[in-house]
């Protein structure tokens, strides 16, 4: 059955918690589409640019959320959500939750669990493009959880991007976000070791990337990393979008649904100690490229 858009121009109501890079976007996306925004956010001044476009700012996360019928949450993590949703008391009931924090199975399945405990409906989700991207109609979201829950509310949904839906399990949104990401980081540490390799013999990476990436893959990792390629060379990795330490928060949660699921785990557990070493020489505020910088040194040393 064919999903109908609204034709009201009042769109629903819609309350993000969490303005990091990623929740600033969300809000963004929701404001740009008609939807009602209001935000929550523990260092409040981080919402003045959205308050200045007429997003309200709510001074609690019980106001914020008694706000709108939906609340997107986009936090660092399940333990933080918890957290912060605690002092919600029974503004929760009624209302829906979607949750696209980043975690593991068994975390989505036992969060689906204690909001339905507290009378909320309960959407798991998936980011699956970086912040700039958010609110394009093409750019992927994964939702899992109730079918009834997804369709009623499927038009907010759009409005951050396309809202893929994979199952009534809560799990599996998170699940499949392990496995994109663990085969994104995977291709990516290829590149950027076989970049330090020709590096090796005086290549640039931009040159390098010109051979190797059309010839390997054209994906959504090719394009950005022959967008980014001369940054490799410059030494330049900014983290404006998103920096090594949130890629490691990503990386232990890869590792941790290959140990849940009974999967090999090597390969994320490499990955998650290479970001590691990344951040002990001075990398953790920049961008997952700057993990190149590890590889040169081990070739250099």
């Amino acid at each position: 059955m064919t999903h109908q858009q609204p034709t009201s121009p009042r769109r629903t109501p819609v309350t993000v918690l969490g303005l990091g890079p990623m929740g600033l976007a969300l809000a963004e996306a929701l404001l740009e589409h008609g939807h009602p925004a209001t935000v929550w956010n523990r260092t409040p001044e981080k919402a003045d640019s959205l308050a200045a476009k007429g997003v309200r700012r709510a001074g609690t996360v019980a106001e914020a959320v008694s706000a709108s019928p939906v609340t997107v949450i986009c936090l660092k993590d399940y333990a933080t959500m918890y957290a912060v949703l605690d002092s919600a008391g029974d503004a929760l009931k009624g209302r829906l939750l979607v949750n696209l924090n980043s975690g593991t199975p068994d975390e989505a399945r036992t969060a689906a669990t204690w909001a339905n405990g507290r009378g909320c409906a309960y959407l798991d989700g998936a980011i699956m493009v970086p912040p700039p991207l958010v609110g394009h109609p093409e750019s992927v979201f994964l939702y899992s959880g109730s079918r009834q829950v997804f369709d009623a509310h499927r038009a907010a949904l759009a409005s951050m991007g396309d809202p893929r839906y994979l199952g009534s399990d809560p799990s599996l949104a998170v699940l499949y976000n392990a496995a994109l990401l663990d085969m994104m980081y995977a291709t990516m540490n290829g590149f950027l070791h076989a970049a330090a390799l020709v590096g090796s013999a005086g290549v640039p990476a931009a040159t390098f990337a010109g051979l190797a990436l059309d010839w390997f893959m054209p994906s959504v990792v090719n394009s950005t990393l022959t967008e980014q390629a001369p940054a490799l060379d410059k030494g330049d990795y900014p983290g404006d979008a998103g920096t090594m330490e949130m890629n490691l928060n990503a990386l232990e949660h890869i590792t941790r649904t290959c140990a849940e699921q009974g999967i090999h785990s090597d390969q994320p557990r490499l990955m998650k100690a290479i970001a590691e070493q990344a951040i002990a020489q001075g990398q953790g505020g920049k961008n997952y490229l700057a993990v190149f910088e590890v590889f040169k040194k081990a070739a250099q040393a």
